[in-house]
């Protein structure tokens, strides 16, 4: 009997020793099958999960249907002895080794159900998100939905848990907003997951560069998302630089900018990108808008009462387009202040906080160095108005 037999074999020792001395077996895998029957007559659970968990990673074991064959005839056995998130780790695994989404998603359902305890929860959410996950792959939006919603209130009542749970939640959440084209949502979820895992060690070089990619096409469509810094400052980016997406980080660069005319220099590249193509109105709006805010963080506290002639400059926009952008960005809430329409003016108070650039922190920096300036003339000329106030013992 072979290790990847389909005959069902009840007796878990028997199974090993017919998996260990096959000769399809891989002689890297053979040992394993050993040392699993003698941790488990031993009953020594915990080193048997490590080596489970040490088996599934292995190169010569990722043929199927080695890893469902080890959990349908081993174990199973033992599954309710172990740590449940642990198992359900395993059975995340073992699921990847289904040809059909269907089978897959049969498979960690029946998984949910098992490890579905009050001390457990995170072992839920952990197996019910990755069901989620072939749901979404099947085109069932709602039930994934429903995964989703149930599974994040078990999260909130969490005070702390595994990032393999949190990244697990994060990564199909983020994909069920990627197939509903919600991209700020997406743009939320993406970075959140992003935060769960290790760029470098736990994605492949294709699936850096799919997220990156990603991630910068939904921060230009995103009607909410107006702050590109987070997304710049991250690993993440890096990996568009040698693929055939490089134009998109230079364009998101432009963007958090607000350089219109970088934007107008790298439009030919949208036609890559037909969702890109088909937004254009937006995202020259939106360029318009960051340019705005761009313009007003520039300035000091004091000097924000900007002329619509200036605005319009800036922006590269008639004038008579200018209102209508400044109670754009006002709705929106990038900014906050008063319109003198007769003046033709903006008075603006406050602008959204931003993630900065190194450009930007060295303008902030020569901003703080003039207001440090300002501050030390005022206090010599009250030093030099009332001498008496400052005449030491």
């Amino acid at each position: 009997m072979s290790a990847s037999t389909s005959e069902v074999v009840d007796d878990p020792q028997a199974y090993l020793d017919a998996a260990g001395s096959s000769s399809s077996t891989p002689a890297s895998l053979r040992p394993y099958y050993a040392r699993f029957k003698t941790l488990h007559q031993k009953k020594l659970w915990y080193q048997l999960t490590l080596a489970v968990e040490d088996f599934l990673a292995l190169p010569d074991s990722q043929q199927p249907p080695i890893h469902i064959d080890l959990y349908t005839h081993f174990v199973t056995k033992f599954s309710a002895k172990i740590n449940q998130l642990q198992l359900a780790a395993i059975g995340v695994r073992v699921a990847r080794q289904f040809s059909d989404p269907a089978k897959a998603l049969a498979f960690l359902d029946d998984l949910v159900i098992t490890v579905d305890s009050p001390d457990a929860q995170d072992a839920y959410v952990y197996a019910r998100m990755e069901a989620a996950h072939f749901r979404l792959v099947l085109g069932d939006t709602d039930g994934t939905k429903q995964a989703m919603d149930r599974c994040a209130q078990i999260l909130d009542t969490f005070d702390a848990v595994e990032t393999a749970v949190h990244a697990s939640f994060y990564r199909v959440s983020g994909d069920f907003y990627k197939a509903k084209a919600e991209y700020a949502n997406y743009y939320k979820n993406s970075l959140l997951y992003l935060a769960c895992v290790n760029v470098d060690t736990d994605l492949a070089d294709a699936d850096r560069v799919q997220r990156a990619h990603d991630l910068a096409i939904s921060a230009l469509l995103g009607d909410s998302i107006y702050n590109f810094g987070e997304l710049l400052l991250h690993p993440i980016l890096a990996s568009l630089a040698s693929s055939e997406h490089a134009w998109l980080s230079d364009l998101l660069f432009a963007f958090n900018a607000g350089d219109i005319g970088r934007f107008e220099s790298l439009a030919p590249h949208l036609s890559k990108e037909p969702i890109l193509s088909e937004n254009l109105p937006f995202l020259r709006q939106k360029v318009c808008l960051m340019a705005l805010i761009e313009s007003v963080f520039r300035r000091s506290s004091d000097d924000r009462t900007i002329a619509f002639e200036t605005i319009a400059i800036e922006t590269k926009l008639p004038v008579d387009e200018v209102e209508h952008l400044i109670m754009k960005a006002l709705s929106l809430v990038l900014i906050k202040g008063t319109i003198d329409q007769d003046a033709q003016v903006a008075r603006i108070v406050w602008v959204q906080p931003r993630v900065l650039d190194r450009r930007q922190i060295e303008a902030l920096q020569n901003r703080l160095r003039d207001w440090c300036t300002k501050v030390q003339e005022v206090g010599e000329f009250v030093k030099n108005q009332t001498p008496e106030l400052f005449i030491t013992a």
